[in-house]
């Protein structure tokens, strides 16, 4: 048996590299503003749209039980399968198209751990004090002033998280009604589960896991990579123009060397949500959220230095020798032309399915029990059971039709009635005649049409049965 191959001296694998916590110092600007404004105009539709009524109804619900999705005035049912696809599918490459742009713009705007993520820090920010408190507090010994500060804090975290889960399951059962069973033993299993799960999901993440869901947990920071180009513009740092960096007092002595922009001053690490040094390079763990280019500009101005130092910037434009190039139009690049191109065919494709899309659907099933009959008139009889889906929220009138060889027609009576948004189970017979020319399986068709809009209509095959050989009928 061979040894155990030995680590070289010094030498250490790590899978996860322990930053310790961060404590992120609060800055101001353009993008901190653009990205607050993002983080009130998620959670204005996220906690408000579940409230809004739309009728007698939720206007947004996704009712799994009824299996009914409802997005104001439209209700998607199972058989609109395809056209969720394709909006998952448009989602998706509306993704792709923002990350071939501007990097992981989404993941510093956008992105619910973010979102959740800033909320908390901000509660945090409010109960403990800036970044330098923070921090004091938590090397800080123990005692009744850290245990109230931090029971306060997490009681809001808790609270939000709730609340959150509560808005979350919402969604799937009516909120009014959910809010009238949150006591113990009123909430069905499912959304127990969820309230709770939900809950413990939000605090974990937002309040403890923070940047390491973004470093470690988000399979997105691993594959933006192959999503940009040389003309994808990221939050970067110039170093044609900040190098070599050091400190003002060396910038501003007489007789001083050449020296560049940077002045060393630590700020755009000091307020970066993951802990990284965009100076060092483009990083995954970096979210594009631009609050290093605030502070970073904040400082320029004070220096009386040109902003933009670090800045959204291509890897063509910082790679120029000379001026800085100017950004390729982004339509001219092949990979935006090709995620735009299947953005707004699937777009397309979607508007196309919702327009003609038909509020009707009809399912045929033969009746195995009995596969035909002969009635007292000699003719073939055939049972169906039909299911017929009203999507709309009204009653309607249909008439069902049947077409086929044989004469075939239906038993009984062909109207009936359907109930605003339900299924309606009917059982038909259809008889033919008994042709000696015809045998075994026949194609036939059914025809559900609208009685008060005839040009909605639904079409479904089957096969209707004659038996394989009649008395007197020749070989």
């Amino acid at each position: 048996m061979q040894p155990p191959l030995k680590q070289a001296h010094g030498a250490r694998i790590e899978f996860y590299n322990k930053t310790g916590k961060i404590h992120p110092r609060t800055t101001s600007g353009r993008f901190n503003t653009l990205r607050w404004s993002m983080v009130w105009l998620t959670q204005i539709v996220f906690y408000g749209l579940c409230w809004l009524p739309w009728g007698d109804r939720q206007a947004v619900l996704f009712d799994i039980a009824e299996r009914k999705f409802y997005l104001f005035g439209l209700v998607l049912w199972p058989q609109d399968a395809m056209l969720l696809a394709v909006m998952l599918i448009v989602a998706a490459t509306g993704l792709f198209f923002a990350t071939a742009l501007a990097g992981r713009v989404f993941c510093g705007f956008a992105c619910p751990q973010t979102v959740y993520t800033a909320v908390f820090r901000w509660v945090e920010a409010k109960v403990e004090g800036d970044h330098l408190a923070r921090m004091r507090l938590d090397q800080s010994a123990p005692g009744m002033r850290k245990f109230a500060l931090k029971a306060t804090k997490h009681a809001i975290w808790l609270t939000i998280a709730l609340w959150t889960s509560i808005t979350f399951v919402g969604y799937f059962t009516p909120i009014r009604e959910l809010l009238a069973r949150m006591l113990p033993g009123e909430l069905g299993p499912w959304e127990a589960f969820w309230v709770f799960f939900y809950a413990a999901f939000t605090y974990l993440l937002a309040g403890f896991a923070r940047e390491m869901v973004c470093m470690h947990m988000c399979p997105y920071s691993r594959f933006q990579g192959v999503m940009g180009d040389p003309d994808t513009r990221n939050v970067s740092y110039d170093t044609r123009r900040g190098e070599p960096r050091g400190a003002l007092s060396r910038r501003q002595a007489k007789g001083a060397a050449a020296q560049g922009d940077c002045i060393d001053c630590g700020l755009c690490v000091q307020v970066c949500p993951t802990g990284i040094d965009i100076r060092q390079g483009l990083q995954y763990a970096c979210i594009n959220c631009g609050l290093c280019i605030d502070a970073c500009d904040e400082v320029m101005t004070r220096i009386k230095a040109p902003t933009g130092l670090i800045r959204f910037a291509s890897e063509r434009e910082l790679a120029a020798s000379a001026a800085p190039a100017r950004p390729r139009p982004a339509l001219l690049r092949p990979r935006v032309q090709v995620y735009l191109a299947t953005l707004v065919a699937f777009s397309a494709a979607g508007v196309v399915m919702l327009a003609e899309r038909t509020p009707l659907a009809v399912d045929v099933l033969r009746d195995r029990h009995a596969l035909l009959r002969i009635d007292d008139d000699g003719r073939i009889e055939n049972d169906y059971l039909l299911k017929v889906a009203n999507m709309l929220e009204q009653p309607r009138r249909f008439r069902l039709q049947v077409a086929g060889p044989a004469d075939v027609r239906l038993a009984g009576r062909d109207v009936f009635e359907a109930s605003a948004g339900s299924i309606t189970t009917l059982s038909v017979s259809v008889s033919g005649v008994a042709d000696p020319s015809l045998r075994g399986s026949q194609p036939i068709h059914f025809t559900v049409e609208d009685l008060d809009t005839p040009t909605t209509r639904a079409v479904e095959k089957s096969s209707f049965l004659l038996p394989m050989g009649l008395p007197g009928a020749g070989s």
